[in-house]
């Protein structure tokens, strides 16, 4: 995407799309932001697709409360949205699924890793660390269904639009 206008009102519809379903009910882990970072890292400008997550969990979290753990949570998205710019410099849809299965994981190992470590819920032995990642289990399935989910709407929406836009530009010029 090369249009500097075009990049902004994505990047400021990702971020809405973002405070927006963070802030609405929704079942526990079950956000967009991850499929935002995914997607940003692939359509926008570098910067722009690390800042877009970190933008919307911001801006929601400064409504819904900050938590011990936001740091953590806030760099696994930029690393996503890092790690999308690089991966999707030729796109396909077997690299997107790949690597959104990926971010769940890396989400879901990075982030219980950090509360098995700092939150005092389990002790500091391996059958806590054991415990820490079985009782997050439920979660990671929430996580998983909906970065598939987001991710897949995010991409099939782009490409619909991308589709219906070069059809009305072919049109009009005959």
């Amino acid at each position: 995407m090369k249009d500097k206008h075009l990049q902004t009102s994505v990047a400021i519809l990702l971020i809405a799309i973002g405070v927006s379903l963070r802030l609405l009910p929704h079942p526990a882990n079950v956000a967009p932001i991850a499929a935002i970072a995914i997607f940003g890292g692939a359509v926008l400008p570098r910067r722009a697709a690390v800042w877009v997550p970190l933008g919307a969990m911001i801006a929601s979290d400064l409504v819904i409360g900050f938590y011990d753990m936001m740091f953590v949570t806030w760099a696994c998205y930029a690393l996503i949205a890092l790690a999308s710019s690089y991966w999707f410099r030729k796109p396909t849809i077997l690299k997107g699924v790949a690597l959104t299965l990926s971010s769940s994981l890396f989400f879901f190992v990075v982030t219980n890793f950090a509360v098995w470590v700092s939150s005092g819920m389990y002790a500091h032995s391996w059958s806590g660390f054991i415990s820490c990642y079985t009782m997050a289990l439920p979660f990671f399935r929430n996580t998983l269904a909906s970065d598939l989910f987001y991710t897949a709407t995010l991409f099939g929406v782009f490409a619909y639009v991308h589709v219906i836009t070069r059809k009305y530009l072919l049109s009009a010029t005959v």
